[in-house]
């Protein structure tokens, strides 16, 4: 075989490794219900949990508590099944984060609570247009 050739089947190779390697670290979106039963089967990989922070009436965000200190805070998210869920994160809150039109948090239960190493937020487009007036 020629240099070139064992060459192509290395870099081939070492391409699949890498596709497999980073295929166990994704995650579907679950709902709360189906990450409690992933955590009580032993199953201690990052969860995504989509859904929406909860709110009033009014539209007005409700259930955020802040620690005394300002670095951590949990708050209430209702996941796409309407169950509500009190999620801790161990950071500060994120910016926009009152604003955000839906909030995705990435952990895992943790002493029969959701505890979110990450929060990714999806905010309204400033870009997005309310219509054209001619």
């Amino acid at each position: 075989m020629k240099k070139s050739h064992i060459l192509g089947i290395l870099i081939i190779a070492m391409a699949i490794v890498v596709i497999m390697s980073t295929a166990g670290d994704a995650s579907a979106y679950v709902t709360f219900e189906d990450a409690k039963e992933m955590a009580s089967s032993g199953n201690a990989n990052k969860i995504h949990v989509v859904g929406k922070l909860r709110k009033d009436e009014n539209g007005n965000v409700i259930g955020i508590h802040p620690s005394p200190n300002m670095l951590s805070f949990k708050f209430e998210m209702v996941d796409e099944n309407n169950e509500i869920q009190t999620v801790y994160h161990a950071n500060p809150m994120p910016t926009d984060f009152l604003r955000s039109e839906q909030v995705v948090v990435v952990g895992a239960y943790q002493n029969d609570r959701f505890v979110a190493e990450k929060i990714l937020l999806k905010c309204p487009s400033k870009y997005q247009e309310e219509g054209v007036n001619v």
